[in-house]
């Protein structure tokens, strides 16, 4: 690097490292706050939309992959989009990535809050406000410091998960009659079936996290399509295991009314003093989940900021621990005010809302690929881009409002800056 040139990202990660971030991202997305709200749409049938999610999760994920590949840079679908099919597609994904995954961080803020405080809400806002604080500083450090974190968070979040398992096997409550029956799994009808699919999607999304950081990974070409599905296919695993303890403790109705449905499972089981211990690890697993999440919210905005399709002061990268910290710095910003104001259940959908766009982008892009650069059937971008769509419709109409309002508002301020850059006088 000479003297006049601008700090760059530095490649760290190997496929391990990868792997780790991506699970980080989705297994404390889904396990401890996507469950309840899905329950509420589809009942026991939110093991079919889970099973859904996860197959238009492949979809995306094999078309992320593929795309990573070819393009080894921070800013995921935002810079796919751009190079395949445009820079309105390309700023279509990456608003939609940048405004969806500013949702979940405060839902993960929010969901960390609930575990670790079972107390007034206010204090609870608190409390995650100080959890967003606390991982961007940790984030201004440098990429090689989050991952090392987030081996942490994702041990203990799987070992919390164990002993949800394990408890609940033990408790002696659990039984098949909360399932409801084989007719039970259509009980909320195809509708909420799918929109449990969406919103369980909100939970299998941190795969993203590892495409965005192309730019800080070893060997991208080999790395990232190995590791993407590899995180994906743990998650499924994980999830299914618990989604079928949790509805076998507590029935579909007793997770779609508590706060914290791992809790309420294990005191449907009778495995109601394991609570703290899942309560500390939901809070971690919340944790895990945010600090990946900041770390590719901020890389996509970097990506962004460069093309000046956000403003060009988040470009900025860190001398020393060569990290976006200005985007970073403003994304800590927003979550805590964000924290301070909504609830966690419209903001799940929201986010749903916001990343489904996303990869409706990555797999159009995909699609666009030459022979040589497809390591993936084509047909598998047409499931997943088709999929994205339907569950965006399915979602809840507050959260598909709110979305469209806030796309409409990226893309005439877009359109604004653009006119003003093309004609400064």
């Amino acid at each position: 690097m000479t003297a006049s040139s601008p700090p760059a990202l530095e490649r760290r990660l190997g496929t391990k490292d990868a792997v780790v971030i991506g699970l980080g991202s989705m297994i404390g997305a889904g396990i401890f706050a996507a469950f309840g709200p899905a329950a509420k749409a589809a009942g026991t049938g939110l093991l079919v939309g889970l099973a859904l999610a996860a197959v238009i999760a492949y979809c995306n994920a094999v078309a992320s992959a593929q795309l990573a590949a070819q393009y080894p840079v921070s800013g995921g679908t935002y810079v796919y989009g751009r190079e395949r099919l445009g820079p309105w597609w390309g700023f279509t994904a990456g608003w939609g990535f940048v405004v969806g995954k500013t949702a979940s961080c405060a839902a993960m803020a929010l969901t960390f809050a609930t575990y670790a405080v079972p107390g007034p809400v206010w204090v609870q806002r608190l409390v995650a406000v100080a959890g967003v604080l606390g991982l961007a500083a940790l984030n201004y450090r440098g990429i090689t410091k989050t991952v090392a974190l987030t081996r942490i968070l994702v041990g203990t979040s799987l070992l919390a998960l164990a002993v949800v398992v394990a408890g609940i096997a033990a408790g002696g409550g659990a039984t098949t009659a909360n399932l409801g029956g084989f007719g039970a799994l259509a009980s909320g009808g195809f509708y909420g079936i799918l929109q449990s699919a969406g919103l369980l999607f909100f939970a299998f999304a941190g795969y993203a996290r590892i495409a965005t950081l192309g730019e800080e990974v070893r060997d991208p070409r080999r790395i990232i399509p190995r590791a993407i599905p590899i995180a994906l296919a743990l998650a499924v695993v994980v999830y299914l295991v618990v989604a079928v303890a949790a509805l076998l403790a507590a029935g579909p109705d007793g997770l779609a009314n508590a706060a914290a449905p791992l809790v309420a499972a294990l005191d449907g089981a009778g495995a109601g003093a394991l609570t703290p211990a899942v309560r500390v690890g939901g809070a971690l697993a919340a944790l895990g989940a945010l600090l990946a999440l900041i770390a590719g919210i901020g890389r996509t905005g970097l990506a962004m900021a460069r093309e000046r399709d956000l403003p060009t002061w988040l470009a900025a990268v860190h001398p020393k621990y060569r990290v976006p910290h200005h985007a970073e710095l403003a994304l800590a910003a927003v979550v805590s005010a964000l924290v301070l104001t909504v609830d966690l259940r419209g903001v799940i959908g929201f986010s749903s809302f916001g990343v489904l766009v996303y990869y409706a982008v990555a797999n159009a892009s995909a699609f666009t690929q030459e022979p040589a650069n497809r390591r993936w059937p084509r047909w598998l971008n047409v499931v997943g881009l088709l999929g994205c769509v339907l569950l965006v419709a399915t979602l809840p109409w507050v959260s598909v409002c709110a979305g469209v309002a806030v796309f409409a508002v990226g893309v005439a301020g877009r359109a604004v800056v653009r006119r003003r850059l093309a004609d400064p006088g």
